[in-house]
Formats: C-alpha cells, sequence, structure tokens
C-alpha cells in the first residue's frame, strides 16, 4: 500500500513539474514574441529565456508556430495559460449571461479586452505565413476555429430569445465573425477609438442588427 502511494504522490510531484515547465517557456515565449517580434524571436531563445533546452521547448510545446498559436489562445484565456474556448471565463459569462442583448454586451466587453492582444499575433501569423507555410495553416485555422465559435455564439442568442426571425444563423455568425476580426478592429481603432470604444461600437451594431 505504502508503494502504490508512493508511486502516485511520484506521478502527481512529475506531472505538476511537468506543468511548470511548460508555463514557464509559454510566458518565455509571450515576452520575446512582445519585446522582439515573431521574426527576430528564435525557438532557441525561448530556451533560454525559460531556462531549459531546446528540446524541453519541442517536447512541452512544439515549433515556433505552435509557441506563437499557444501565446494567442493565452490571449483569449486572459490568463498564463492557453484553455479551450469553452473554459475561458468570459465565454462562460457570456452563457450565463440571461438575455440575448446581455449576451451581446458581455461579448463586446471581452472582446475590447482580448483584441488587442491577440490581434498582433493573429498579424504576425498572417505575414510570417508569406515564408513559412505552417503560420499560414495555423492562421487559417484560427480563423475557421472563430468562425465555428461564432455559430454556437448565435446558437445561444437564438435559444436565449430576440435573434431576428429573418435572420439565419449562419448569416449571423458571419456578420459577427467579419465583426471580430483583427482586420475590423485595425480598422476601428486606427480611427482613434479605444479597444473600450471599440466594444461600445461593436456591442451596438449587433444588438441593432441582430436582435428584433
Amino acid at each position: 500500500m505504502g508503494e502504490r502511494v508512493k508511486r502516485s504522490y511520484d506521478a502527481s510531484r512529475r506531472r505538476a513539474a511537468a506543468e511548470a515547465t511548460r508555463l514557464s517557456v509559454l510566458a518565455a515565449a509571450r515576452e520575446l514574441f512582445v519585446e522582439q517580434g515573431y521574426a527576430a524571436t528564435s525557438v532557441q531563445a525561448v530556451a533560454e529565456r525559460a531556462g531549459v533546452s531546446l528540446d524541453t521547448v519541442y517536447a512541452t510545446v512544439g515549433r515556433k508556430a505552435q509557441l506563437l498559436l499557444a501565446v494567442h489562445d493565452m490571449a483569449l484565456a486572459e490568463g498564463p495559460a492557453p484553455v479551450p474556448a469553452g473554459q475561458r471565463d468570459y465565454v462562460r459569462a457570456v452563457e450565463e449571461a440571461p438575455t440575448a442583448e446581455a449576451k451581446i454586451r458581455t461579448y463586446a466587453a471581452a472582446m475590447g479586452r482580448v483584441l488587442p492582444r491577440s490581434v498582433p499575433i493573429m498579424r504576425a501569423l498572417q505575414e510570417a505565413g508569406g515564408t513559412e507555410p505552417e503560420c499560414a495553416a495555423q492562421h487559417r485555422a484560427i480563423s475557421e476555429r472563430r468562425a465555428a465559435n461564432m455559430r454556437l455564439f448565435v446558437a445561444g442568442l437564438r435559444a436565449a430569445g430576440g435573434l431576428r426571425e429573418d435572420l439565419s444563423d449562419d448569416d449571423a455568425a458571419d456578420l459577427v465573425w467579419s465583426l471580430n476580426s483583427p482586420e475590423w478592429f485595425e480598422l476601428v481603432t486606427s480611427r482613434g477609438r479605444t479597444p473600450e470604444q471599440y466594444a461600445d461600437v461593436l456591442a451596438d451594431v449587433l444588438v441593432r442588427t441582430l436582435l428584433a
């Protein structure tokens, strides 16, 4: 019995140590991408900043494009590690909002917080995709994932009641997808509006357009 308890304890310690190492790698990647940009950041530099070997970076997270994807998802998660969409705090807050309008306004406020951090990463992926096929593939995958998530968002609006009957879920989802895109965020903020003002505009447009 004591041996089994010891082995279980050792396994737990190993898992905890592995997770701590992964978080250290992710934090180092985020810092370097912010400080130096994607092109100037090497995987070796991430390893050195995290205090681990190059092989450890590859084993815990992956190659350079995968590091950038993880940092992007950290921005969406508003935390130290990437998590699936359904586990993000703002997604849960949207789900718990009682009305369609409340869901839209909760979602728009979240976009005002996360897009300033995630949009530069998407721009870096897009630019790197010109010469790195893996980055181009990651950029496409994120865009398609965002489109799928918008269909879930609109399904939640429909279930809450108030979504226009003459508007299909696909058309509504595509509208939200276009308005929370890096391109539209950059257009709005390039005119001198703050991320908070972008969120207000996003909420206003969606409420006026999607709801009966």
